[in-house]
């Protein structure tokens, strides 16, 4: 199989896969890679794992062109995504307007579905919430933290738990069968964070990926960049 390879946070996954048979056709390449907590991919380029292409944080991909690791003429902006709140579909929504609200929904929640505290995007976030809140020790024996939001999200919707909640990147949240999109973070708690694609300096396929990059940010694929999730 001739493909792609990339190295993705999770908040891509979707819309990455959303474009799959769109860039067979136009190239004949498969995309491959990972996609997980955006330090943890970075790092993984930066030991020499083989890819072609990375979507990460705008400030992430900065570095990594700064290491010399991203072509810098390649860079390109995809799209804002939010850090939001999850329910199981067959739950009721929850509304977190105000800092009080949040701080009412997390504590209520008998189990807190988050991805990675240290090295993803929206898990370090929540980490820093729940100390403005105020109640990070109070809930810590509830927090349920997984490697990435993608498998945070599938325990989520799968909980047995009475009142779980999950809080990650809506991208990953859209993307999960069986959850519903339950709102943003209020203001002063929120967090919006560019995504941004870039074609790797050890690229073996560097056209592809470029080819990549010109569907994920193309005007033509606005309307699936909103669907997955990502604004612009």
């Amino acid at each position: 199989m001739t493909a792609v390879n990339i190295l993705s946070g999770g908040a891509a996954q979707g819309l990455v896969r959303g474009l799959a048979a769109a860039f067979k056709a136009q190239t004949g390449f498969e995309i491959d890679g990972e996609f997980g907590a955006v330090g943890i991919m970075a790092d993984k380029l930066r030991n020499g794992a083989a890819a072609d292409l990375i979507i990460l944080t705008r400030a992430l991909v900065t570095r990594l062109a700064d290491e010399k690791l991203v072509a810098s003429s390649s860079i390109a902006d995809i799209g804002v995504v939010e850090t939001a709140l999850a329910v199981r579909a067959s739950d009721a929504k929850v509304a977190a307007r105000t800092e009080a609200d949040l701080r009412d929904v997390l504590r209520d929640a008998d189990a807190i579905y988050v991805p990675d505290t240290k090295a993803s995007t929206a898990g370090m976030h929540v980490a820093k919430v729940l100390d403005q809140l105020g109640i990070a020790y109070e809930v810590a024996p509830r927090l349920k933290v997984f490697p990435n939001g993608a498998t945070a999200m599938r325990e989520l919707s799968t909980s047995n738990a009475k009142r779980p909640i999950g809080c990650t990147q809506a991208t990953e949240i859209i993307a999960t069968p069986g959850l519903a999109l339950s709102g943003a973070l209020p203001p002063g708690y929120d967090l919006k964070t560019m995504y941004t694609a870039g074609v790797t300096t050890r690229a073996v396929n560097p056209a592809q990926a470029s080819t990549l990059i010109d569907l994920l940010v193309g005007a033509d694929q606005r309307e699936l960049r909103l669907r997955a999730g990502f604004a612009g």
